[in-house]
């Protein structure tokens, strides 16, 4: 039952548990498109709930096809929420998701932010600078702190040695140098709508590095048109830093 709980205490497992009763029956390279996430990781991901038995494969050919098992789950069911009075907490449930459906069809779809730039150097070199405290010190103006591994606490903190973190999260995906994705939010953020997840994506392109960052879920417009000003200044100065070695003026909003 520990393993269980650990593996649903995890946000990207639980959303390939979600993708799977969404689709079941899926292959390693189905799901790493579903779940947007590099083989590698999705591949540690599979293998903890695989461990909790939340999680069956059964081979085809060549293929391996992944299902979701209700088991473990229904364990949990049996033995806390079935002592409670069930009647009343499915009533509960029912008007809970009458209420979330009825919203849901009266929101729209959350805005995202897309940015994509070219930098004259080498995929390695721009990724070592998304990642070394000292470089984005010096274009972000804050240090990234993490060990980058996924799962993995990051936090985005001030260079005033106060020690303030203005963002953090979590490393939710890794496949150095090509991508790297980060849950964000300020420090005890509550975000109703789900956390936000940024995506750095890096690929070769002739001689430079095309780099596409990807701000998803984001609460409103307000919030678009800050993370917006925010993302396009940074990612010029990151362009400006890696190919001069130097940075733009200091803006008004620099903490």
């Amino acid at each position: 039952m520990d393993r269980v709980f650990k593996a649903l205490a995890d946000p990207t497992r639980r959303f390939v548990l979600d993708r799977l009763r969404e689709n079941n029956g899926q292959t390693l390279g189905e799901l790493c498109e579903s779940v947007r996430m590099a083989r590698q990781s999705l591949t540690q991901h599979l293998g903890v709930l695989e461990a909790a038995n939340l999680v069956s494969t059964v081979r085809r050919g060549r293929e391996k096809l992944h299902y979701l098992n209700p088991v473990p789950l229904h364990e949990i069911q049996e033995r806390w929420i079935s002592a409670f009075d069930q009647p009343r907490l499915d009533a509960l449930s029912a008007l809970k998701q009458k209420a979330e459906s009825s919203m849901n069809a009266e929101s729209e779809p959350r805005p995202e932010f897309v940015h994509t730039t070219y930098i004259a150097a080498t995929p390695e070199r721009v990724w070592q600078c998304l990642m070394d405290p000292e470089a984005t010190a010096a274009y972000w103006y804050h240090h990234n702190v993490s060990d980058w591994q996924p799962g993995s606490p990051w936090a985005h903190r001030r260079v005033d040695g106060s020690g303030t973190d203005d963002v953090v999260g979590t490393v939710a995906d890794v496949d150095e140098p090509r991508r790297l994705t980060l849950t964000w939010a300020g420090p005890g953020e509550d975000r109703p709508h789900g956390e936000s997840r940024v995506t750095f994506e890096l690929q070769p392109y002739g001689d430079t590095t095309r780099l596409t960052v990807t701000h998803v879920n984001l609460r409103d417009d307000k919030e678009y048109r800050a993370v917006s000003g925010g993302w396009n200044f940074v990612l010029a100065n990151l362009k400006t830093y890696v190919e001069t070695g130097t940075t733009l003026p200091v803006p008004a909003w620099r903490p």
